[in-house]
């Protein structure tokens, strides 16, 4: 009898390690640029650094999960997401009604809007007083934009009759209004203020329209993508994030990268 109970107890023991292990071990692939700075990019060092992977941080220490870091293409991260890649997408990802119908996100964690840049002193008059596009004021010029991106998808709506150069990222982009290749660009204003306009490369251009945040193109903000199908992992990401913008780490983080706050002021967000 005793030796009986003696295995009962090492079997429950077994178990119970063995449990403690898998619970140790849950690993979510997080899919990312790694080439997007300040929002996710490799130090020279090799390490992860940027807003979207304090944010990842942040959550997984919440939820107590490990970060394996996924490196993909902008254009192919939602398609690598359905293909099971990755786990979850952080990577500075707009929220939008196209995108949910694929996938779900987390409530957001940054603001999404974007912006135009050009030439200093060229009175472009790009928007109305109302602040909506003047397609005339378009004509003739070359406009930069990033491929397979929300900014894309507004200028082909608002305007579909602008001439457009297209880019695999922003810092070709940014490269060719300075050189003079596109006239002006339409990017996030965020990575546009750090990157160019707050350096002297970008000392002859400025903002050259107001922001730009239609809910049909640039969404409620940003958020994490999910699968479909993922309720109870959804609902550990926005608990999470509901934590970190009430103990304010969110404004800390963005604060590290920027002057000005990116992250949203609550959690309200996606059915909300």
């Amino acid at each position: 009898m005793a030796i009986k109970n003696w295995l009962l107890s090492a079997a429950f023991m077994a178990l119970g390690t063995l449990n403690a292990v898998t619970a140790q071990a849950e690993t979510l692939r997080v899919g990312m640029e790694c080439t997007y700075a300040p929002f996710n990019y490799r130090t020279p060092g090799g390490q992860m650094a940027g807003y979207d992977v304090d944010v990842a941080k942040g959550v997984a220490e919440l939820i107590k999960v490990d970060l394996q870091y996924v490196c993909q293409q902008w254009d192919g991260m939602v398609p690598a997401l359905l293909a099971n890649k990755f786990d979850i997408i952080v990577a500075s990802m707009s929220i939008t009604d196209e995108r949910l119908q694929k996938m779900d996100f987390s409530i957001p964690y940054r603001v999404s809007i974007g912006r135009f840049l050009g030439p200093k002193g060229k009175n472009l008059k790009l928007f109305d007083e109302a602040g909506k596009p003047n397609p005339a004021a378009f004509k003739g010029l070359t406009v930069g934009v990033e491929r397979a991106s929300t900014y894309a998808k507004w200028i082909e709506a608002k305007l579909p009759g602008a001439t457009i150069q297209l880019y695999d990222g922003a810092q070709a982009m940014l490269l060719d209004l300075r050189n003079g290749r596109v006239d002006i660009a339409i990017t996030n204003p965020m990575k546009a203020y750090l990157d160019f306009l707050s350096t002297d490369q970008g000392a002859k251009f400025e903002f050259v329209s107001p922001a730009i945040d239609e809910r049909e193109f640039f969404g409620i903000g940003v958020g994490i993508g999910i699968s479909k199908g993922q309720d109870e992992l959804k609902n550990r990401i926005d608990g999470a994030l509901k934590t970190l913008i009430e103990n304010g780490s969110l404004e800390k983080y963005s604060r590290k990268y920027f002057p000005f706050s990116i992250s949203p002021d609550n959690w309200k967000g996606v059915g909300q």
